[in-house]
């Protein structure tokens, strides 16, 4: 179901994508529960991360770390550390992506960002620092990644309902990386559990100053 903001202030007229792509990323795409049975190629994940990756972040530190959940025992253990209204869905996605974020990006910075590389001591003396860099960033391309999976045909569910520490101790045990958000991946079915909820108008929402 579309929404009616592209009719209200001719949004078409304002955009540079077309029709068809502006639908498909945003005024059409919805939060999926429930998927076809598609398999999906590890070729279509590669192009959701190519994609994902041109994210803007500070110093171009690209703290994102994505673990693709695909075998039954690897799900069995996910789903173990999901909110019990997330369980049946995470089963049941083709694919299941646990994104953390790494709090030892600094490491990197040599090859992300090599203007930047004589900073790695400054950051690895701070900690606190380097999290929340690492958090907000990761934010950002999580967003990218949503609809990075939307331009591959895919709809996501994203969701924030796990145990953040039980999937770290699963998945991320002995490593620098945080995880932040599990996102459900699959082709789409057609079926939504309900009409698309109201979004906030410009003016309840912006200012100008």
């Amino acid at each position: 179901m579309s929404v009616d903001i592209a009719s209200e202030i001719n949004l078409q007229d304002e955009l540079i994508l077309d029709a068809g792509a502006a639908a498909a990323l945003f005024l059409e795409a919805r939060t999926a529960n429930s998927w076809a049975e598609d398999e999906i190629p590890a070729e279509t994940l590669e192009a959701v991360y190519a994609l994902t990756r041109m994210a803007p972040t500070a110093m171009n530190i690209q703290p994102l770390r994505v673990l693709w959940v695909r075998s039954a025992e690897a799900r069995e253990r996910l789903v173990a550390h999901m909110a019990d209204g997330n369980k049946a869905k995470t089963l049941t996605a083709p694919v299941v992506a646990v994104l953390s974020y790494d709090t030892d990006w600094h490491e990197l910075l040599p090859t992300t960002a090599p203007h930047a590389a004589g900073m790695v001591p400054t950051f690895a003396a701070n900690d606190a620092l380097r999290q929340g860099m690492a958090a907000n960033n990761a934010h950002i391309q999580a967003g990218f990644f949503i609809v990075a999976a939307r331009a591959a045909g895919l709809a996501a569910g994203p969701m924030t309902g796990f145990d953040a520490a039980g999937v770290d101790a699963e998945f991320n045990e002995g490593s620098s990386r945080k995880a932040f958000m599990v996102v459900n991946l699959g082709k789409p079915n057609g079926m939504v559990d309900r009409a698309r909820l109201h979004r906030l108008e410009f003016d309840a929402a912006t200012a100008t100053v």
